[in-house]
């Protein structure tokens, strides 16, 4: 394949930037046009980008999951004694930003993507984030902040079913910080 012009890498990222928002906040209702429209580029540059609603939502999809990672990748690598408290950020920034993922999740499927098939970026971009949530998890346990005795999958299963409770009970911020300091205290060895 052959390297893009920065050009057209800038219009890429601008275009994916604006359907983040635009399909974050309109689901499966939100247009290619609204999009191109926020990232200043014309139909024809989203399409020639991404020939398919699908391919745009995917995209956006992989890169939120992408994102995740780096971000989980960046609190890992903090200093030793801030471990658990970067584990809880990151749990926590996950779970705010869930609606705006969710949204995305639910208009690719929307867009014709069953629900049981999972395009092969989001896959990747998938495991990449749930290899850097064990990193973090890993490191949190090992400073002493969270408990030894609980592993990844059922904690990024907490994570992820925390998340989608947000956004289908539509839990006011109340009852979800709430609910957050019953997960943390749960999964806490002492004070983080």
């Amino acid at each position: 394949m052959t390297p893009l012009r920065a050009d057209a890498r800038d219009n890429r990222a601008r275009i994916l930037v604006a359907a983040d928002e635009v399909f974050g906040a309109g689901g499966s209702a939100a247009s290619t046009e609204d999009v191109a429209r926020l990232a200043g580029v014309g139909i024809a540059t989203v399409f020639r980008h991404f020939p398919t609603k699908v391919d745009l939502l995917t995209a956006v999809l992989a890169d939120r999951l992408d994102q995740l990672a780096d971000r989980a990748g960046e609190l890992a690598a903090e200093p030793e004694p801030d471990q658990g408290a970067a584990f809880v950020r990151f749990f926590t920034e996950v779970v705010d930003g869930a609606t705006t993922k969710v949204t995305i999740a639910d208009a690719l499927s929307d867009a014709g993507l069953g629900h049981d098939e999972v395009p092969e970026a989001v896959a990747q971009a998938g495991e990449r984030l749930r290899q850097a949530f064990d990193d973090l998890l890993r490191r949190a346990q090992d400073t002493g902040a969270l408990r030894a005795d609980v592993g990844a999958p059922e904690v990024y299963a907490l994570m992820v079913g925390t998340s989608r409770a947000v956004v289908r009970a539509r839990l006011p911020d109340e009852v979800k910080e709430r609910m957050l300091a019953v997960v943390f205290d749960g999964l806490r060895t002492r004070s983080i």
